[in-house]
């Protein structure tokens, strides 16, 4: 079992560079909005960087975190709840008891390719959730994009469609739909940590990818959304 760094200088680099990235956000704030109804659950919150959109658009979120330092950062910068939870912790149905059961839409974006036992962690959301609830899931795509960035980042493994959907169905969870997202950004993933051999997304990249952001929108449209550097699958309990 890996351990945990307590505080991840290299996550919290990068979330603060994306943290300035607004139209790439609302981007993927916009994607995943229309699955979350009613009382929902973020896992793996971070520093708020889509957590701030949810809250400006007055929907009832509870934040979360495995970290304490993120967890502190959270509760400066918003007055939502913000919880610590660990997803694969041995006793989560105890630990976590009065969450059971609890929340009508539950997303995680980036969050379970950091943890080994990714079977274990879907079903520990699947827990949180109520009966015919939703869940949302991004991951990295493809592994033969994991570079320096997913080292840094502390990465098990990258996914494909295929391999997400078979998580979510070992589950006994409902497939929804099942999509890639970002298709230009696998590019500047793959020159940055692949060629340039980078350790965290340079600033200056972001902020290009930033103002680019209505063209990759164009780009994921025509492409049908069959190809990109995440994929997200939407699923019901």
């Amino acid at each position: 079992m890996s351990t945990i760094k307590e505080i991840d200088l290299e996550g919290l680099e990068t979330l603060s560079v994306i943290e300035k990235a607004d139209r790439f956000n609302e981007w993927m704030y916009k994607t995943i909005a229309p699955h979350c109804k009613g009382k929902i659950l973020e896992i793996g919150s971070g520093i708020g960087n889509i957590s701030k959109f949810f809250i400006d658009d007055k929907k009832e979120i509870v934040l979360s975190d495995l970290r304490d330092n993120y967890c502190e950062i959270l509760r400066k910068k918003f007055s939502n709840p913000v919880i610590k939870i660990d997803l694969v912790a041995p006793d989560f149905d105890t630990q976590y008891a009065n969450l059971l059961g609890t929340f009508d839409s539950l997303f995680a974006l980036n969050v379970v390719e950091h943890i080994e036992d990714d079977l274990q962690a879907i079903a520990n959301c699947k827990k949180l959730l109520k009966t015919g609830g939703t869940l949302i899931i991004l991951v990295p795509a493809y592994q033969w994009l994991f570079n320096n960035f997913d080292v840094e980042l502390e990465h098990f493994r990258r996914y494909t469609q295929k391999s997400l959907k078979k998580i979510i169905v070992k589950n006994e969870l409902t497939v929804k739909k099942l999509f890639s997202f970002n298709l230009i950004g696998i590019l500047g993933w793959y020159v940055s940590g692949q060629i340039l051999k980078k350790k965290t997304i340079p600033e200056g990249q972001m902020g290009l990818f930033n103002l680019l952001v209505p063209i990759f929108k164009i780009a994921d449209f025509v492409t049908f959304r069959k190809f990109g550097l995440s994929v997200i699958c939407v699923s019901e309990k």
